[in-house]
């Protein structure tokens, strides 16, 4: 549900028109602007609290919905900056959907979306690095869309480009960002585009590996995780660590070894802790892929007929991913924003995130 609010326009992004690394408090108060020109005007109309209209960067572009209720617009601000922007999940059930089908899949590898679109990614190099299924269908139908558009912005002189998405569209930031660099480096994309993502209240995309590979290939200021501290949504999905989530090298590979050393009474004390351990992590992940992947699965094919669901990853260690911005909710913010049992987004919206970031110093 998108909250939004009142604030002050004000000036924003480079004059020279190359952007720069580091967190830049009003390049992300434009970039929330222009996002709340994403959904529908009549849902925005019927809110209580308005979002300032971008005052730096023009409209040139609106997609249509497409995969599981996607759509992203493209800007382009007065110091030739591009801007890509994605949304959020809408009241949609199809959006919703897409947040629910929540296994993952090998960061590397390809998707069959229809008969004649093969989505082929390459998101992180290491084979334990995984992410959310369901976002990166979502992902494969907007870069269809926006890759080209990239170029042709590129032909004009546009070698800057923004990335922004709160919520489900936070999510697609992460891997879009990881998708763009990787077309770069396979010769597919300009290797002299420059990125700089933010993704705004955002959930939990993928594994550690993936997010050791994302926060490398941002490192330097180029991209940034904004978080209101009272909100749910970046503490989903669910996350499940078992034995296998670990680096090859660790002390509960050879734990067996270890147990068998131990005095008769130790080692069967130890064996039956090491199971009661072990084995419900195990089954909460076989549920998980089972629920969130297998059956959800199943429900995105009737709303994609010709959606191939792939081999799942046996992992579902989601992790909080990029440098981090927290907007932290303090006393006062709780006198304006009180906890809700009936509105459970009161805290997700983007007013409670516009709100916040006026107070942010840095």
């Amino acid at each position: 549900m998108l909250l939004i609010g009142i604030f002050p326009a004000r000036p924003v992004f480079s004059q020279t028109g190359k952007l720069k690394p580091g967190f830049d408090k009003a390049e992300y108060q434009e970039l929330v602007y222009m996002h709340a020109l994403l959904y529908d005007t009549a849902m925005t109309n019927r809110q209580k609290f308005k979002v300032p209209r971008p005052t730096r960067a023009d409209s040139i572009y609106s997609s249509p919905v497409m995969g599981l209720d996607n759509r992203w617009g493209l800007w382009k601000n007065k110091s030739s900056v591009g801007v890509i922007n994605l949304r959020g999940t809408t009241m949609n059930a199809v959006g919703w959907l897409e947040n629910f089908y929540a296994a993952m899949v090998p960061a590397h590898g390809e998707l069959k979306i229809s008969g004649d679109y093969t989505f082929k990614y390459h998101l992180a190099d290491n084979p334990k690095a995984a992410v959310h299924v369901g976002w990166l269908v979502g992902t494969a139908y907007l870069a269809r869309d926006i890759v080209p558009k990239i170029d042709s912005l590129y032909k004009t002189g546009v070698k800057d480009f923004l990335i922004m998405g709160h919520s489900q569209g936070g999510a697609l930031s992460f891997l879009m960002t990881a998708h763009l660099y990787s077309l770069q480096k396979q010769g597919a994309l300009p290797k002299d585009i420059r990125f700089k993502t933010y993704a705004s209240a955002a959930p939990k995309v993928g594994n550690t590996y993936f997010a050791y590979e994302y926060e490398h290939l941002i490192d330097g200021g180029w991209g940034y995780n904004v978080i209101n501290s009272a909100d749910w949504v970046p503490e989903v999905p669910f996350s499940v660590q078992t034995l296998a989530d670990f680096n090859n090298t660790n002390p509960f590979k050879n734990i067996d070894g270890i147990i068998k050393k131990q005095k008769l009474i130790a080692r069967i004390g130890m064996r039956h802790a090491y199971k009661g351990l072990r084995k419900p992590s195990e089954k909460a992940q076989r549920n998980y892929e089972k629920y969130l992947g297998k059956y959800a699965g199943k429900i995105v094919s009737k709303n994609l007929p010709e959606y191939q669901s792939p081999a799942f990853y046996k992992s579902s260690n989601y992790v909080r991913t990029g440098p981090t911005i927290v907007l932290l909710a303090d006393a006062a913010y709780y006198t304006q924003f009180e906890d809700s049992d009936q509105n459970v987004f009161i805290h997700h919206g983007l007013h409670p995130y516009l709100h916040l970031i006026e107070q942010y110093k840095y």
